[in-house]
Protein backbone atom coordinates (compact mmCIF):
# COMPACT_ATOMS: atom_id res chain seq x y z
CA UNK A 1 0.00 0.00 0.00
CA UNK A 2 1.53 3.36 -0.94
CA UNK A 3 1.38 6.47 1.50
CA UNK A 4 -1.11 8.07 -0.60
CA UNK A 5 -3.68 4.94 -0.35
CA UNK A 6 -2.82 4.91 3.38
CA UNK A 7 -3.91 8.21 4.21
CA UNK A 8 -6.79 8.46 2.27
CA UNK A 9 -5.80 9.74 -1.47
CA UNK A 10 -6.98 7.66 -4.67
CA UNK A 11 -4.64 5.40 -5.92
CA UNK A 12 -4.31 7.31 -9.25
CA UNK A 13 -1.55 6.41 -12.27
CA UNK A 14 0.75 9.20 -12.46
CA UNK A 15 -0.07 11.31 -15.69
CA UNK A 16 2.34 10.71 -18.81
CA UNK A 17 4.98 13.12 -18.40
CA UNK A 18 5.64 15.99 -20.95
CA UNK A 19 9.09 15.07 -23.61
CA UNK A 20 11.61 16.95 -22.21
CA UNK A 21 13.06 18.03 -25.16
CA UNK A 22 12.11 20.49 -27.84
CA UNK A 23 9.84 24.05 -27.61
CA UNK A 24 6.89 21.60 -26.39
CA UNK A 25 8.96 20.96 -23.45
CA UNK A 26 9.04 24.36 -22.36
CA UNK A 27 5.51 25.58 -22.58
CA UNK A 28 5.30 24.04 -19.20
CA UNK A 29 7.85 25.95 -17.53
CA UNK A 30 6.91 29.18 -19.09
CA UNK A 31 3.45 29.02 -18.08
CA UNK A 32 4.40 28.10 -14.49
CA UNK A 33 6.66 30.90 -14.47
CA UNK A 34 4.22 33.52 -15.98
CA UNK A 35 1.66 32.54 -13.38
CA UNK A 36 4.48 33.07 -10.54
CA UNK A 37 5.90 36.12 -12.07
CA UNK A 38 2.68 37.68 -11.94
CA UNK A 39 2.00 36.75 -8.47
CA UNK A 40 5.32 38.08 -7.09
CA UNK A 41 5.24 40.74 -9.00
CA UNK A 42 1.72 42.12 -7.37
CA UNK A 43 3.54 42.52 -3.70
CA UNK A 44 6.05 45.04 -4.78
CA UNK A 45 4.81 46.52 -7.84
CA UNK A 46 2.01 48.37 -6.21
CA UNK A 47 4.36 49.94 -3.34
CA UNK A 48 5.45 52.76 -5.91
CA UNK A 49 1.76 53.40 -7.34
CA UNK A 50 0.03 53.68 -4.06
CA UNK A 51 0.74 57.21 -3.05
CA UNK A 52 -1.22 58.32 -6.60
CA UNK A 53 -3.81 56.00 -5.93
CA UNK A 54 -4.44 57.80 -2.59
CA UNK A 55 -3.77 60.98 -3.91
CA UNK A 56 -6.90 59.76 -6.98
CA UNK A 57 -9.18 57.99 -4.83
CA UNK A 58 -9.08 59.94 -1.52
CA UNK A 59 -7.68 57.23 0.64
CA UNK A 60 -7.66 57.39 3.80
CA UNK A 61 -4.65 55.86 5.78
CA UNK A 62 -6.28 52.88 6.25
CA UNK A 63 -6.89 52.24 2.84
CA UNK A 64 -4.00 52.63 1.61
CA UNK A 65 -2.82 49.67 4.11
CA UNK A 66 -5.69 47.25 3.25
CA UNK A 67 -4.62 48.16 -0.51
CA UNK A 68 -1.42 46.92 -0.06
CA UNK A 69 -1.18 44.34 3.03
CA UNK A 70 -5.05 43.23 2.36
CA UNK A 71 -3.73 40.98 -0.77
CA UNK A 72 -0.23 39.41 1.38
CA UNK A 73 -2.29 38.34 4.05
CA UNK A 74 -4.91 36.51 1.68
CA UNK A 75 -2.07 35.22 -0.46
CA UNK A 76 -0.30 33.97 2.32
CA UNK A 77 -3.40 32.46 4.16
CA UNK A 78 -4.75 30.86 1.94
CA UNK A 79 -1.61 28.74 0.48
CA UNK A 80 -2.05 25.43 2.18
CA UNK A 81 -6.32 25.63 1.21
CA UNK A 82 -4.80 26.29 -2.15
CA UNK A 83 -2.55 22.73 -2.01
CA UNK A 84 -5.23 21.05 -0.61
CA UNK A 85 -7.47 21.90 -3.39
CA UNK A 86 -4.90 20.93 -5.91
CA UNK A 87 -4.20 17.59 -4.08
CA UNK A 88 -7.47 16.38 -4.17
CA UNK A 89 -9.26 18.30 -7.57
CA UNK A 90 -5.82 18.08 -9.36
CA UNK A 91 -3.47 21.03 -9.79
CA UNK A 92 -3.76 21.69 -13.11
CA UNK A 93 -7.00 22.57 -12.32
CA UNK A 94 -6.44 24.55 -9.37
CA UNK A 95 -3.69 26.65 -10.96
CA UNK A 96 -5.91 27.19 -14.10
CA UNK A 97 -8.89 28.68 -11.68
CA UNK A 98 -6.20 30.74 -9.81
CA UNK A 99 -4.68 32.25 -12.97
CA UNK A 100 -8.20 32.92 -14.34
CA UNK A 101 -9.40 34.55 -10.68
CA UNK A 102 -6.23 36.73 -11.19
CA UNK A 103 -6.57 38.06 -13.92
CA UNK A 104 -10.30 39.10 -13.83
CA UNK A 105 -9.65 40.45 -10.34
CA UNK A 106 -6.42 42.52 -11.73
CA UNK A 107 -9.06 44.13 -14.27
CA UNK A 108 -11.38 45.05 -11.70
CA UNK A 109 -8.43 46.78 -9.39
CA UNK A 110 -7.79 48.81 -12.99
CA UNK A 111 -11.43 49.69 -13.25
CA UNK A 112 -12.40 50.22 -9.54
CA UNK A 113 -13.58 54.14 -9.10
CA UNK A 114 -13.33 53.90 -5.36
CA UNK A 115 -10.95 52.84 -2.16
CA UNK A 116 -13.52 49.96 -1.24
CA UNK A 117 -13.60 48.35 -4.36
CA UNK A 118 -10.14 48.70 -5.10
CA UNK A 119 -9.24 46.83 -1.71
CA UNK A 120 -12.06 44.11 -2.35
CA UNK A 121 -10.38 43.58 -5.63
CA UNK A 122 -7.07 43.05 -4.61
CA UNK A 123 -8.50 41.05 -1.90
CA UNK A 124 -9.85 38.53 -4.05
CA UNK A 125 -6.59 39.02 -6.48
CA UNK A 126 -4.84 37.62 -3.20
CA UNK A 127 -6.82 34.50 -3.19
CA UNK A 128 -6.22 33.74 -7.10
CA UNK A 129 -2.66 34.29 -5.90
CA UNK A 130 -2.81 31.48 -3.43
CA UNK A 131 -4.48 29.00 -5.63
CA UNK A 132 -1.52 30.05 -8.62
CA UNK A 133 1.50 29.19 -6.58
CA UNK A 134 1.30 25.68 -5.27
CA UNK A 135 0.28 23.89 -7.94
CA UNK A 136 3.04 25.71 -9.74
CA UNK A 137 5.58 23.59 -8.21
CA UNK A 138 3.44 20.27 -8.15
CA UNK A 139 3.30 21.10 -12.14
CA UNK A 140 6.68 21.43 -12.33
CA UNK A 141 7.30 18.18 -10.73
CA UNK A 142 4.86 16.57 -13.10
CA UNK A 143 6.03 17.94 -16.10
CA UNK A 144 9.74 17.43 -15.36
CA UNK A 145 10.60 13.81 -13.78
CA UNK A 146 14.10 13.58 -14.52
CA UNK A 147 15.91 15.10 -11.45
CA UNK A 148 17.89 16.85 -13.27
CA UNK A 149 15.95 18.93 -15.58
CA UNK A 150 13.72 18.89 -12.64
CA UNK A 151 15.98 21.06 -10.68
CA UNK A 152 16.27 23.43 -13.46
CA UNK A 153 12.94 24.01 -14.18
CA UNK A 154 12.70 24.68 -10.07
CA UNK A 155 15.82 27.23 -10.64
CA UNK A 156 14.16 29.46 -13.19
CA UNK A 157 11.03 29.05 -11.45
CA UNK A 158 12.69 30.37 -7.81
CA UNK A 159 14.21 33.20 -10.12
CA UNK A 160 11.41 34.54 -11.12
CA UNK A 161 10.59 35.88 -7.27
CA UNK A 162 13.53 37.75 -7.11
CA UNK A 163 13.51 39.28 -9.92
CA UNK A 164 9.69 40.00 -10.00
CA UNK A 165 10.55 41.46 -6.74
CA UNK A 166 13.22 43.80 -7.35
CA UNK A 167 11.77 44.70 -10.33
CA UNK A 168 8.27 45.73 -9.06
CA UNK A 169 9.65 49.04 -8.04
CA UNK A 170 11.02 49.51 -11.24
CA UNK A 171 8.24 49.09 -14.00
CA UNK A 172 5.74 50.24 -11.17
CA UNK A 173 8.06 53.45 -11.21
CA UNK A 174 8.19 52.86 -15.14
CA UNK A 175 4.01 52.70 -15.57
CA UNK A 176 3.14 55.14 -13.20
CA UNK A 177 5.24 57.74 -14.12
CA UNK A 178 3.63 57.16 -18.29
CA UNK A 179 0.60 55.48 -18.79
CA UNK A 180 -1.02 55.83 -15.10
CA UNK A 181 -1.53 53.69 -11.86
CA UNK A 182 -4.13 51.78 -13.49
CA UNK A 183 -1.37 49.79 -15.77
CA UNK A 184 -0.15 48.46 -12.66
CA UNK A 185 -2.95 46.09 -13.01
CA UNK A 186 -3.47 45.98 -16.37
CA UNK A 187 -0.27 44.56 -17.46
CA UNK A 188 -1.01 41.48 -16.03
CA UNK A 189 -3.96 40.66 -18.03
CA UNK A 190 -1.92 39.87 -21.05
CA UNK A 191 0.55 37.73 -19.06
CA UNK A 192 -2.32 36.11 -17.34
CA UNK A 193 -4.00 34.95 -20.94
CA UNK A 194 -0.50 33.68 -22.03
CA UNK A 195 -0.32 31.44 -18.71
CA UNK A 196 -3.82 30.30 -19.21
CA UNK A 197 -3.49 29.55 -22.95
CA UNK A 198 -0.14 27.56 -22.28
CA UNK A 199 -1.15 25.59 -19.40
CA UNK A 200 -4.40 24.26 -21.17
CA UNK A 201 -2.55 23.10 -24.50
CA UNK A 202 0.55 21.88 -22.99
CA UNK A 203 0.40 21.33 -19.09
CA UNK A 204 -0.72 17.43 -18.76
CA UNK A 205 -4.20 17.13 -16.87
CA UNK A 206 -3.00 16.18 -12.85
CA UNK A 207 -4.43 13.18 -11.23
CA UNK A 208 -7.45 13.46 -8.56
CA UNK A 209 -7.06 12.51 -4.77
CA UNK A 210 -10.55 13.00 -4.57
CA UNK A 211 -11.28 10.77 -1.64
CA UNK A 212 -8.94 12.43 0.36
CA UNK A 213 -11.12 15.18 2.93
CA UNK A 214 -10.17 19.19 2.46
CA UNK A 215 -10.39 18.89 6.34
CA UNK A 216 -11.75 22.34 6.76
CA UNK A 217 -11.15 22.69 10.50
CA UNK A 218 -7.43 22.49 9.74
CA UNK A 219 -7.92 25.28 6.62
CA UNK A 220 -9.50 27.52 9.17
CA UNK A 221 -6.73 27.29 11.58
CA UNK A 222 -4.27 27.63 8.94
CA UNK A 223 -5.82 30.66 7.75
CA UNK A 224 -6.52 32.29 10.82
CA UNK A 225 -2.57 31.76 11.99
CA UNK A 226 -1.17 32.70 8.89
CA UNK A 227 -3.25 35.62 8.62
CA UNK A 228 -2.97 36.91 12.18
CA UNK A 229 0.81 36.47 11.83
CA UNK A 230 1.10 38.16 8.53
CA UNK A 231 -1.11 41.22 9.82
CA UNK A 232 0.56 41.44 13.28
CA UNK A 233 4.50 41.54 11.55
CA UNK A 234 2.98 44.19 9.12
CA UNK A 235 1.93 46.62 12.11
CA UNK A 236 5.02 45.93 13.86
CA UNK A 237 6.78 47.83 11.07
CA UNK A 238 5.06 50.69 12.03
CA UNK A 239 3.39 49.91 15.40
CA UNK A 240 6.52 48.95 16.87
CA UNK A 241 7.26 45.00 18.72
CA UNK A 242 5.50 46.12 22.18
CA UNK A 243 2.28 47.57 21.12
CA UNK A 244 -1.22 45.60 22.31
CA UNK A 245 -2.46 45.17 18.81
CA UNK A 246 0.98 43.15 17.87
CA UNK A 247 1.01 41.50 21.04
CA UNK A 248 -2.54 40.48 20.62
CA UNK A 249 -2.31 39.04 17.17
CA UNK A 250 1.01 37.35 17.47
CA UNK A 251 -0.25 35.25 20.74
CA UNK A 252 -3.53 34.66 18.78
CA UNK A 253 -1.72 33.47 15.87
CA UNK A 254 0.58 30.79 17.95
CA UNK A 255 -3.10 29.69 19.55
CA UNK A 256 -4.53 28.95 16.02
CA UNK A 257 -1.19 27.29 14.96
CA UNK A 258 -1.43 25.05 18.36
CA UNK A 259 -4.95 24.08 17.21
CA UNK A 260 -4.10 23.23 13.78
CA UNK A 261 -1.57 20.84 15.21
CA UNK A 262 -3.83 19.03 17.09
CA UNK A 263 -6.53 18.74 14.91
CA UNK A 264 -3.95 17.14 12.43
CA UNK A 265 -3.02 15.28 14.98
CA UNK A 266 -6.58 13.58 15.84
CA UNK A 267 -7.99 13.66 11.82
CA UNK A 268 -8.05 10.77 10.00
CA UNK A 269 -7.51 12.42 7.10
CA UNK A 270 -5.15 15.26 8.08
CA UNK A 271 -4.44 18.13 5.17
CA UNK A 272 -0.97 17.82 6.19
CA UNK A 273 0.25 14.76 7.71
CA UNK A 274 2.58 15.23 10.72
CA UNK A 275 4.69 12.55 9.53
CA UNK A 276 5.55 15.07 6.83
CA UNK A 277 6.63 17.76 9.12
CA UNK A 278 8.60 14.95 11.47
CA UNK A 279 10.70 14.33 7.92
CA UNK A 280 14.09 15.94 8.92
CA UNK A 281 14.40 16.97 4.23
CA UNK A 282 10.68 18.71 4.35
CA UNK A 283 10.66 20.54 7.77
CA UNK A 284 14.32 21.53 7.17
CA UNK A 285 13.99 22.72 3.79
CA UNK A 286 10.88 24.45 4.66
CA UNK A 287 13.23 26.29 7.50
CA UNK A 288 15.76 27.32 5.25
CA UNK A 289 13.27 28.87 3.19
CA UNK A 290 11.96 31.60 5.97
CA UNK A 291 15.03 32.33 6.89
CA UNK A 292 16.87 33.01 3.05
CA UNK A 293 13.47 35.08 2.45
CA UNK A 294 14.22 36.97 5.56
CA UNK A 295 17.13 37.81 4.68
CA UNK A 296 16.80 38.82 1.02
CA UNK A 297 13.46 40.44 1.30
CA UNK A 298 14.36 42.42 4.44
CA UNK A 299 17.63 43.30 2.80
CA UNK A 300 15.26 44.72 -0.57
CA UNK A 301 13.07 46.66 1.72
CA UNK A 302 15.46 48.21 3.87
CA UNK A 303 17.48 49.07 0.73
CA UNK A 304 14.82 50.79 -0.84
CA UNK A 305 13.81 52.98 2.17
CA UNK A 306 17.76 54.13 2.17
CA UNK A 307 18.02 54.69 -1.38
CA UNK A 308 14.63 57.12 -1.38
CA UNK A 309 14.58 58.62 2.18
CA UNK A 310 18.24 58.73 2.75
CA UNK A 311 19.94 59.25 -1.13
CA UNK A 312 16.65 60.96 -2.70
CA UNK A 313 16.35 58.23 -5.39
CA UNK A 314 13.23 58.40 -7.20
CA UNK A 315 10.86 54.95 -7.52
CA UNK A 316 12.67 54.61 -10.92
CA UNK A 317 16.12 55.07 -9.68
CA UNK A 318 15.70 53.22 -6.96
CA UNK A 319 14.91 50.43 -9.05
CA UNK A 320 18.10 50.65 -11.38
CA UNK A 321 19.86 50.69 -7.96
CA UNK A 322 18.57 47.16 -6.88
CA UNK A 323 19.52 45.84 -10.35
CA UNK A 324 22.48 44.16 -9.16
CA UNK A 325 20.74 41.78 -7.00
CA UNK A 326 18.32 40.81 -9.67
CA UNK A 327 20.42 40.52 -12.30
CA UNK A 328 22.26 37.50 -9.85
CA UNK A 329 19.27 35.46 -9.19
CA UNK A 330 18.10 34.89 -12.67
CA UNK A 331 21.91 33.52 -13.63
CA UNK A 332 22.51 31.67 -10.33
CA UNK A 333 19.37 29.81 -10.65
CA UNK A 334 20.61 28.70 -14.15
CA UNK A 335 23.53 27.61 -12.83
CA UNK A 336 22.72 25.76 -9.54
CA UNK A 337 20.56 23.93 -11.78
CA UNK A 338 22.84 22.87 -14.00
CA UNK A 339 25.57 21.76 -10.75
CA UNK A 340 23.05 19.93 -9.05
CA UNK A 341 23.52 16.85 -11.19
CA UNK A 342 26.91 16.87 -10.15
CA UNK A 343 27.31 17.89 -6.74
CA UNK A 344 24.07 17.29 -5.04
CA UNK A 345 21.55 19.67 -3.26
CA UNK A 346 23.69 20.13 -0.03
CA UNK A 347 26.39 22.10 -1.42
CA UNK A 348 25.15 24.20 -3.48
CA UNK A 349 22.40 25.39 -0.51
CA UNK A 350 25.43 25.70 2.02
CA UNK A 351 27.44 27.36 -0.29
CA UNK A 352 24.42 30.00 -1.51
CA UNK A 353 23.96 30.96 2.29
CA UNK A 354 27.57 31.25 3.27
CA UNK A 355 27.70 33.81 0.24
CA UNK A 356 24.32 35.41 0.86
CA UNK A 357 25.47 35.77 4.14
CA UNK A 358 28.93 37.27 3.35
CA UNK A 359 27.12 39.85 1.39
CA UNK A 360 24.54 41.27 4.62
CA UNK A 361 27.52 41.31 6.78
CA UNK A 362 30.02 42.77 3.88
CA UNK A 363 26.92 45.74 3.75
CA UNK A 364 26.62 45.91 7.84
CA UNK A 365 30.48 46.81 7.59
CA UNK A 366 30.82 48.97 4.97
CA UNK A 367 30.25 52.10 7.36
CA UNK A 368 28.18 55.04 7.91
CA UNK A 369 26.45 56.30 4.58
CA UNK A 370 28.99 54.65 1.89
CA UNK A 371 28.98 55.23 -1.79
CA UNK A 372 26.95 53.03 -3.91
CA UNK A 373 29.58 51.44 -5.47
CA UNK A 374 30.54 49.74 -2.44
CA UNK A 375 27.14 48.16 -2.11
CA UNK A 376 26.90 46.77 -5.40
CA UNK A 377 29.15 43.47 -4.48
CA UNK A 378 27.15 42.95 -1.39
CA UNK A 379 23.87 43.18 -3.25
CA UNK A 380 25.13 40.55 -5.87
CA UNK A 381 26.14 38.24 -3.10
CA UNK A 382 22.86 38.03 -1.57
CA UNK A 383 21.01 38.13 -4.82
CA UNK A 384 23.40 35.27 -5.87
CA UNK A 385 23.38 33.09 -2.63
CA UNK A 386 19.81 33.34 -2.42
CA UNK A 387 18.59 32.21 -5.44
CA UNK A 388 21.70 29.69 -5.89
CA UNK A 389 20.26 27.94 -2.94
CA UNK A 390 16.75 27.92 -3.88
CA UNK A 391 16.65 25.47 -6.46
CA UNK A 392 18.17 22.73 -4.07
CA UNK A 393 15.31 23.81 -1.75
CA UNK A 394 13.17 23.00 -3.55
CA UNK A 395 13.70 19.93 -4.88
CA UNK A 396 14.27 18.48 -1.55
CA UNK A 397 10.69 19.68 -0.18
CA UNK A 398 8.88 18.03 -3.55
CA UNK A 399 11.12 15.22 -3.03
CA UNK A 400 10.94 14.11 0.45
CA UNK A 401 6.46 14.52 -0.25
CA UNK A 402 4.63 11.83 -1.77
CA UNK A 403 2.89 12.48 -4.70
CA UNK A 404 -0.61 12.88 -3.64
CA UNK A 405 0.93 15.45 -0.95
CA UNK A 406 2.58 17.54 -3.96
CA UNK A 407 0.37 20.28 -3.48
CA UNK A 408 0.66 20.60 0.24
CA UNK A 409 4.18 20.42 0.22
CA UNK A 410 4.23 23.14 -2.01
CA UNK A 411 2.07 25.33 0.01
CA UNK A 412 4.08 24.40 3.06
CA UNK A 413 6.89 25.54 1.53
CA UNK A 414 5.88 28.77 0.19
CA UNK A 415 3.67 29.50 3.28
CA UNK A 416 6.93 29.50 5.33
CA UNK A 417 8.75 31.62 2.93
CA UNK A 418 6.18 34.12 3.24
CA UNK A 419 5.98 34.56 6.56
CA UNK A 420 10.02 34.49 6.02
CA UNK A 421 9.93 37.42 4.04
CA UNK A 422 6.62 39.52 6.22
CA UNK A 423 9.33 38.91 9.03
CA UNK A 424 11.89 40.95 7.92
CA UNK A 425 10.30 43.33 6.53
CA UNK A 426 8.82 44.07 10.21
CA UNK A 427 12.11 43.87 11.53
CA UNK A 428 13.38 45.96 9.05
CA UNK A 429 10.90 48.45 9.09
CA UNK A 430 11.34 48.75 12.40
CA UNK A 431 14.76 49.04 13.15
CA UNK A 432 14.52 51.94 10.44
CA UNK A 433 11.67 53.70 12.74
CA UNK A 434 12.91 52.88 15.80
CA UNK A 435 16.51 53.69 16.37
CA UNK A 436 18.00 57.23 16.95
CA UNK A 437 20.31 56.41 14.26
CA UNK A 438 19.11 55.50 10.62
CA UNK A 439 22.24 54.22 9.90
CA UNK A 440 23.12 52.20 13.03
CA UNK A 441 19.37 50.58 12.54
CA UNK A 442 20.14 49.76 8.66
CA UNK A 443 23.57 48.14 9.91
CA UNK A 444 21.65 46.13 12.64
CA UNK A 445 19.12 44.93 9.97
CA UNK A 446 21.85 43.70 7.56
CA UNK A 447 23.47 42.22 9.96
CA UNK A 448 20.27 40.56 11.37
CA UNK A 449 19.58 39.43 8.19
CA UNK A 450 23.56 37.76 7.54
CA UNK A 451 22.14 36.21 10.98
CA UNK A 452 19.97 34.57 9.59
CA UNK A 453 22.08 33.46 6.32
CA UNK A 454 24.34 31.52 8.36
CA UNK A 455 21.71 30.08 10.27
CA UNK A 456 20.11 28.45 7.30
CA UNK A 457 23.10 27.30 5.92
CA UNK A 458 23.63 25.14 9.54
CA UNK A 459 20.07 23.63 8.79
CA UNK A 460 20.84 22.54 5.02
CA UNK A 461 24.21 21.11 5.95
CA UNK A 462 21.71 18.72 8.35
CA UNK A 463 18.51 18.68 6.46
CA UNK A 464 19.64 18.86 2.98
CA UNK A 465 20.05 15.55 1.35
CA UNK A 466 23.72 15.73 0.00
CA UNK A 467 21.94 13.66 -3.71
CA UNK A 468 18.54 14.57 -4.99
CA UNK A 469 16.05 11.60 -4.98
CA UNK A 470 16.71 9.53 -8.05
CA UNK A 471 19.99 10.81 -9.07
Amino acid sequence: MTFAESAGGESVPPPEPAPESGRRSLAPLLAVCAGYFMVILDVTIINVAVPVVGRELSASLTGIQWITDGYTMVFAGFLMTGGALGDRLGNRRVFCWGVLVFTVSSAACASAPNTPLLVVARLVEGLGAALIVPGSLALLQQAYPTPAVRSRAFGLWGSMAGIAASAGPLLGGLLVSTVGWRWVFLINLPVGVVCLVLTLRYVTPSPRHGARALDWPAQCAVVAAVALLTGALNEAGRRGWSDPAVLAGLVLAASATAAFAVRERLARSPALPLSLLRSRAMSGAALVGLLFNFGFYGMVFTASLDFQHQRGFSALKTGVALFPAVAMTTFASVLSGRLTRRTGDRPLVVFGMLLAALGLAGWAAAGVDPAYWLLVAPMMAAGFGTSFALTGSTATVMSAAPPAYSGAASALFNTTRQIGSATGVALGGSLLASGTDYNAGLRTSMAIGALAYVIAAGFAWRCVPAKPEGA
